[in-house]
């Protein structure tokens, strides 16, 4: 594997970054030149001039390798992780090291979660930087990379193959270049109508901004202590729950409904499944809410059951409530939607329903297996028989993915968090979710965790964004002769 050649990219990932501190020092002068401005200013120059070494060194190469590959994807994310704290570190006030890598971490995995006791006390170009972060991590800092880069031929088409599991290339078709062009359309397109529906039901232009970007992205960072709780009102709610749905459906499906295609989200039944979770757990949990009697109507049951629900299952994470003092039965529902997650090829994390589904049409088949022991039974989903590898890494995946869930929960345990709190903590930032129960709950942060579960919740959150397999493989040296 050529390090020089992997280090160029790296070098790419972080002009870009570059690029999207300074728009955020640009948001900062705008805003009256506020203490963020010259943190950011001097971020962009050291990303820019950091990124600018391997790409005036180190010849440019047509060909990629998928070692190679492996090695751009996962380095690239964790270059854009590191980049990402400058900002942070120069403007002190409440970021550490600690501080300043979890927050970075958990923007660009688009987990959501915080540590700062006061998002409201930092400057706008800050809380800019914070939603751009999420922005990038949503689509993936590779996707971007993409799209800046020349036609590269099977160089585009290994990154891409590499940061699109095969889950989520199944409903492109379309060759690697058109892909990238439909994801940043649809990605900015979404962003700006949201924005714009959010300005209009009662937000300024900056908030609106900002929560559109962690929306579409499905992150959750606000900019407000109480989430969107802060604004109390039922129209920007439903507009962020309608966009929170759309951000965790296959892209691709979306593009083809737009474009009156017969293969669109509609057809698919991954989609039903999906929607038919969110429908059904919503009602279970907002008539768990009412019997209970912690809200007096059902009315506002539904309201922040639902909103709760949708804000879950697409791994974004923003609260109107706080779920700590959620029954039993709602807290079940929501830790069931923590792991099934939205759908491959969206900007969710976690299982995936695709994964969930599939494993569903697998159990049916073994059983009818065991009923007919000589007939040939077929995995399909959406028409098309699956191929076993397919079906062996998906399974495999789920697999692996609760171990380290469980094994996470007993590392975490074992520092002295209750046990409601280490699971949810796991749960939660491997499926990038953002907020769990109990310490770690929706109206909660992680200033108050330590920060060895900090880090380990940073690993978590890498692990779940790059769908195991990528960084694991990364650390394996054997991997690397």
């Amino acid at each position: 594997m050529r390090l020089n050649v992997v280090l160029r990219y790296m070098g790419i990932v972080m002009l870009l970054i570059a690029v999207f501190i300074f728009l955020s020092a640009m948001v900062s002068l705008i805003c009256g030149a506020d203490t963020g401005l010259y943190p950011l200013l001097l971020s962009s120059v050291l990303a820019a001039a950091l990124g600018s070494f391997p790409m005036i060194f180190v010849d440019k190469t047509d060909t990629l390798n998928m070692k190679e590959g492996y090695a751009i994807v996962v380095g690239g994310w964790l270059t854009a992780c590191l980049v990402g704290t400058f900002p942070y570190l120069l403007w002190g006030g409440q970021f550490d090291i600690p501080t300043a890598w979890f927050e970075s971490v958990s923007g660009f995995t688009t987990t959501g979660s915080t540590s700062l006791s006061d998002i409201e006390a930092l400057p706008n170009g800050l809380l800019f930087w914070r939603s751009c972060t999420h922005w990038l991590g949503g689509l993936g800092v590779i996707m971007f990379v993409l799209v800046i880069l020349p036609s590269l031929g099977r160089t585009k088409m290994t990154l891409s193959s590499v940061e699109l599991s095969p889950l989520a290339r199944e409903n492109y078709k379309y060759k690697t270049q058109k892909i990238v062009r439909i994801l940043l359309v649809l990605y900015t397109g979404m962003t700006v109508c949201e924005a714009i529906l959010l300005r209009i039901a009662g937000m300024d232009w900056f908030d609106a901004v900002n929560h559109a970007f962690s929306c579409i992205a499905t992150g959750g960072f606000s900019t407000r202590n109480l989430n969107l709780a802060y604004y109390n009102n039922r129209w920007i709610e439903v507009i962020t729950m309608v966009f929170m749905t759309l951000s965790a459906i296959h892209f691709g499906l979306i593009f083809a409904t737009l474009t009156g295609q017969r293969s669109n989200m509609f057809r698919s039944e991954v989609v039903r499944f999906f929607l038919a979770t969110i429908i059904v757990g919503g009602v279970l949990i907002s008539v768990n809410l009412y019997i209970t009697g912690l809200y007096p109507t059902l009315g506002e049951s539904i309201r922040y059951g639902g909103f709760q629900a949708v804000s879950v299952i697409t791994t974004t994470g923003f609260a109107t409530a706080d779920t700590a003092v959620w029954p039993p039965l709602a807290t079940i529902l929501l830790i069931y939607m923590m792991f099934q997650c939205g759908c491959a090829g969206s900007t969710s994390g976690g299982i995936k329903s695709d994964r969930v589904w599939l494993s569903l049409k697998v159990l049916r088949a073994r059983i009818l297996q065991q009923q007919h022991p000589n007939a040939i039974i077929r995995v399909k989903l959406n028409k098309v028989t699956q191929d076993e590898r397919v079906i062996s890494l998906a399974m495999l995946f789920i697999v692996i993915y609760i171990l380290i869930v469980a094994a996470g929960t007993i590392i975490v345990s074992a520092t002295g968090m209750d046990l409601t709190s280490s699971f949810s903590l796991v749960a939660a930032s491997m499926g990038n979710v953002g907020p769990g129960f109990g310490e770690v709950g929706s109206m909660a942060n992680f200033s108050e965790i330590s920060p060895f579960v900090r880090f380990m919740s940073t690993i978590f959150m890498l692990l779940g964004r790059l769908e195991i397999f990528g960084l694991i493989q990364l650390f394996l040296i054997k991997w690397w002769k």
